[in-house]
């Protein structure tokens, strides 16, 4: 995905990155930064234990609030951000869970794109958060590069800036990538 955008002058100019990981522990690994500028970490995922999505959602909520610039008279704004959820289970915190769905709601974003990666990953709480729900039966490396794929061809479609309300509409996934209804 790094490299496609990379490639783009489009997405030079206008592409920022964030990255925040949850399980155990709620870590924002990388905050928002330039395409150009951006250096992947090392993400390291345990074998088993909580799935802290709940978590996750109010450091994003925090990480929003403090990262995004909002328009005013004496400043242009950011593009509306997007935002890509993946998970490989289910919230283990599901109380937060569910309190954080308003919030991030609240957030402006164009398009939250939820993902469930591997046969353990439960779709019905990601359909509380978004009706953008996809399916990767196989985590593998095939499959994870066409949907990364997807999401690059994607991100210039969610320019517009914060406030719009027109709704935005993905290009449809590659045959990889299930949609769920």
């Amino acid at each position: 995905m790094l490299a496609s955008l990379r490639q783009d002058p489009y997405a030079l100019e206008t592409v920022w990155l964030s990255i925040i990981t949850y399980d155990r522990e709620v870590k924002q690994l990388m905050p928002l930064t330039q395409i150009g500028e951006f250096q992947l970490p090392n993400i390291v995922t345990p074998d088993s234990g909580p799935t802290h999505t709940g978590a996750a959602l109010e450091l994003l909520c925090s990480v929003v609030d403090k990262e995004v610039r909002l328009s005013s008279t004496q400043q242009k704004g950011d593009w509306m951000p997007l935002l890509f959820l993946m998970t490989d289970g289910k919230p283990s915190d599901i109380q937060l869970y569910n309190s954080m769905i308003p919030e991030v709601k609240k957030r402006h974003f164009a398009s939250i794109v939820a993902c469930a990666a591997g046969m353990h990953a439960q779709t019905d709480p990601l359909k509380l958060l978004t009706n953008q729900v996809f399916s990767l039966d196989t985590a593998d490396s095939t499959t994870f590069k066409q949907f990364f794929k997807w999401v690059s061809d994607s991100i210039g479609i969610g320019n517009k800036s914060i406030g719009a309300v027109e709704d935005l509409v993905l290009p449809p996934p590659p045959e990889e990538v299930n949609i769920v209804i």
